[in-house]
């Protein structure tokens, strides 16, 4: 592969890094002028309270948008939400050719089944330990240990050097399903030599080793066998080696198990294709749920971060139609609580008090590992492929600093602080940030993909404090008022705190501003319209501390 003259090799976030979740990943090589690009997994991240109804979180990608005769590629490390749960929405807008391996591929299918005018997406699949060409990059899938199945790391090589690209990682020696994390594969890299490595943040601030998968097992073994009732797991439904996990402990334990979740049989059918269940036995119907005693039922759900309509939310309100916990049961935690999920995952847990049912988390036994490694699996990353430049991704500002610090104390000479749209210039030289790209975030609400101005969010969220009113003032010929304005307020106080109404207040606030305009200068309508709107909005104010949305009609 020749070198081009006056070539650069940069790395472009647009997602990711200085957050978590919505990884998307740009790596370009070639002149300023006419670089080739590829893409690193095209993630969502999830809204939280500031979003009210929006469904999903996308990355703003107008940078490789303005640049789609020179985008090569879409390759997709993990199938992941904040990895691959963007690309149905995205791929219409790039278009570009997409790598994944065969259960990603499998999940893409369902998900896009399940979802009305989404996309086919031509695939090119590959597997762990192949290479392709895509553009003037040359590929290798380096298999990792991650918590889903066929997780890669990517040795993405150019004329100006190789980076790894880890994608999401752990060492773990004993992992249930496979694959271990492919030592061998990041020494002969390092000895070949690395120019950068481009490494996941997540679990940066945390001391020592993972423990194993099959440790795991053993510590959910342990609780169902001393459990009394019957036992809901609750994980994330895209955890295969922990579904599979579950199911072992299920059986050594004597019991059968059920699954309640559409997207956890949605996982669970594309790994049983794939032949990540077999040797486990079959799962039981609903249906089946009142003929299995209780102390020989494990119930695996969805439900692990608060999510209102999920099965396990479902349960802790009594809302299933064959299935349900009663006292002496146990529900267990098997997952880790996702930042801003806290508040949700706490309501469900109080439910399940209530009803008398005992709860297991990760503090109180061994039901849960991280699927990202903690500063010694990072530190051994570090002597295996020995890269002369270090750049910190996957997390927030501590998890990013913590890691640049600990890259920079185990010997690597450059260590790169990088933010969602900085443009990282590789190679040739130091490296260095030469540009700022636009970024940002898209929300998916409903049927819609846009922005938060043109999804009406950002009004949405003032609603949600202080409501709205609408106001109607009609002006006779003479510019008169026809009557009081009619006003409708939404999401209101009521009265003040001496019992007057606040619709009466504002009522007399619209008036008393038509009244305050000379006639000659009513005629201009906008006028009276601005007016009435700011003596409404200071009228509900002064009243009651608030200043609600405020659309006013004027008509003559």
């Amino acid at each position: 592969m020749a070198k081009a003259e006056n070539a650069e090799l940069v790395f472009v976030p647009l997602g990711g890094v200085g957050e978590i979740g919505m990884n998307f990943a740009l790596y370009g090589y070639g002149p300023p002028s006419a670089r080739e690009w590829i893409v690193i997994d095209v993630g969502v991240t999830f809204p939280d309270a500031a979003h009210p109804g929006v469904d999903l979180i996308l990355p703003d990608t107008r940078f490789i948008e303005e640049n789609l005769a020179n985008l090569r590629g879409i390759i997709i490390t993990h199938a992941h939400e904040d990895h691959y749960g963007a690309l149905l929405d995205t791929w219409p807008k790039l278009k570009a050719p997409v790598w994944m391996t065969p259960f990603s591929a499998g999940l893409l299918e369902a998900k896009r089944q399940g979802e009305q005018g989404a996309p086919k997406i031509p695939l090119t699949i590959y597997r762990a330990g192949e290479k392709f060409t895509v553009g003037p990059f040359e590929i290798e899938a380096i298999p990792v240990a991650h918590s889903i199945p066929e997780p890669m790391s990517l040795a993405i090589t150019t004329p100006a050097g190789t980076v790894i690209h880890t994608g999401d990682w752990k060492i773990d020696p004993e992992p249930t399903i496979g694959p271990k994390t492919d030592e061998a594969r990041f020494r002969a890299y390092g000895d070949k030599g690395v120019l950068a490595l481009i490494c996941d943040s997540t679990n940066a601030l945390r001391e020592g080793e993972s423990p194993s998968e099959v440790a795991v097992g053993e510590g959910l073994k342990g609780v169902i066998q001393s459990a009394v009732g019957r036992v809901a797991v609750t994980t994330f439904s895209s955890n295969v080696g922990r579904i599979v996990s579950i199911a072992k402990a299920a059986r050594d334990a004597g019991r059968q198990c059920l699954v309640l979740g559409r997207s956890l049989k949605r996982v669970i059918d594309v790994a049983d294709e794939l032949g990540y269940m077999d040797g486990l036995p079959e799962f039981i119907a609903e249906e089946d749920f009142g003929f299995i005693p209780r102390e020989n039922l494990v119930i695996i759900c969805t439900g692990s971060q608060g999510e209102p309509l999920a099965a396990l939310a479902k349960l802790s309100r009594d809302e299933m139609k064959s299935v349900s916990l009663t006292a002496g049961d146990t529900v267990v935690f098997s997952s880790r609580t996702i930042p801003g999920n806290e508040k949700a995952i706490l309501e469900i847990k109080n439910r399940l008090i209530d009803l008398g049912i005992k709860i297991i988390e990760d503090g109180d036994a061994l039901v849960h590992v991280s699927g990202h490694p903690r500063r010694s699996e990072l530190r051994k990353m570090y002597e295996w492929v020995r890269p002369q430049i270090g750049v910190p991704v996957h997390g927030e500002a501590a998890h990013l600093v913590a890691q640049g610090s600990l890259m920079s104390t185990s010997g690597i000479g450059q260590v790169a602080q990088v933010r969602d749209g900085d443009m990282l210039r590789l190679a040739p030289g130091p490296a260095t940030i030469i540009d700022q790209v636009p970024f940002g975030r898209i929300y998916k609400d409903g049927n819609l993909i846009g922005t938060d101005q043109a999804m009406g969010i950002r009004d949405r969220r003032k609603l949600s404090f202080a409501g709205h009113v609408a106001v109607n003032v009609v002006l006779d010929d003479k510019y008169e008022l026809a009557g009081d304005p009619d006003l409708v307020a939404i999401g209101v106080a009521e009265a003040d705190a001496s019992g007057e109404t606040l619709e009466d207040l504002m009522i007399d606030a619209a008036v008393g501003a038509v009244d305050s305009i000379p006639r000659q200068r009513r005629k201009d309508l906008d006028l009276v319209q601005e007016a009435v709107r700011r003596a409404v909005r200071g009228a509900a104010n002064e009243a009651w501390g608030k200043k609600p949305l405020v659309t006013v009609f004027v008509t003559r």
